[in-house]
């Protein structure tokens, strides 16, 4: 809601001061103008990203509108996940974490907790690293080195909905020139009509300078910043599960380990120690991967 709020008060600000200064509303609605600036911009977005990347743009510039980023509850939750496989390791043995982590969607213990189950990711992320660690022979900075590796190729997957639009920001006040440029070329051709008309196809020729500086820094670099930081907001899920397991794995008993995740998260978001521990009486031992509480 704020990034539509935002957007209200910028078009607003602009618009009613344009107008409070005396100006035509009429002089601004130039419609080919905005095609060559927006139909460029858009053609230079699809030709330097794929098509994955279109497809995630849109999925950002969507998380951005709803504001979507994680949640206390998300991060109750995820570490809820962890303290029950890290709890039937313990108590039951790799045998029925082999279970839940073999069918996390099949799972007593994932089914509990709906809103981690339904990040593909980092059901994956906490799944695979729990089934290196019950294999056995594995050392713990050999884990963190395999972990680091891995957040550095996520985290840069995670940006490229950010980097792509932040290309088309600094690219449409040079289309605006573009668009300025064609429209005076328009406008040489009727030098020999009246000054009123030669006037009008001035200023619409400087409309698209204008809206090339507007979209840029009022539109998409805003709405750019606000998918990186989203971005980066699910991206501490990840980091949260790392030191949770390497806490873990170092000999930590599993409420300990759980601080280490709780300790990275956000003061916004952080829960406190008695709501983790609350939460996670919920998230005990289970017996199998469809099993119950032990």
């Amino acid at each position: 809601m704020n990034i539509l709020v935002g957007l209200v008060i910028v078009i607003g600000s602009i618009i009613g001061g344009y107008v409070a200064m005396g100006g035509y509303m009429k002089v601004l609605w130039q419609p080919f103008e905005l095609l060559i600036v927006g139909g460029a911009a858009f053609g230079t977005f699809v030709v330097a990203n794929t098509f994955k990347t279109i497809k995630d743009t849109g999925r950002g510039i969507h998380e951005a509108l709803l504001n979507a980023k994680p949640k206390k509850r998300d991060h109750l939750d995820t570490l809820s996940v962890l303290y029950g496989l890290m709890r039937t390791l313990r108590a039951k043995g790799r045998n029925d974490v082999e279970q839940i982590i073999d069918n996390p969607a099949e799972s007593e213990l994932f089914q509990r907790f709906p809103r981690v189950l339904a990040n593909v990711s980092l059901t994956s992320f906490i799944c695979d690293y729990f089934r290196l660690i019950i294999i056995g022979n594995v050392r713990p900075h050999e884990i963190e080195a395999l972990m680091d590796e891995e957040l550095h190729t996520l985290g840069r997957e995670e940006m490229k909905p950010y980097q792509a639009l932040s290309i088309v920001a600094e690219t449409l006040p040079a289309l605006g020139i573009v668009a300025a440029v064609l429209g005076i070329v328009k406008a040489m051709g009727a030098i020999d009509q009246e000054p009123e008309i030669l006037g009008s196809l001035i200023g619409a020729a400087l409309v698209g300078t204008f809206l090339g500086i507007f979209l840029s820094y009022g539109i998409v670099s805003p709405v750019a910043v606000k998918i990186k930081s989203i971005r980066e907001q699910r991206y501490r899920l990840y980091i949260e599960v790392k030191q949770t397991l390497l806490a873990f794995m170092n000999g930590a008993a599993p409420q300990i380990a759980l601080e280490h995740g709780r300790k990275t998260i956000g003061a916004d978001d952080r829960p406190t120690i008695d709501e983790v521990e609350a939460e996670t009486m919920n998230a005990g031992p289970v017996t199998s991967a469809a099993g119950s509480e032990g």
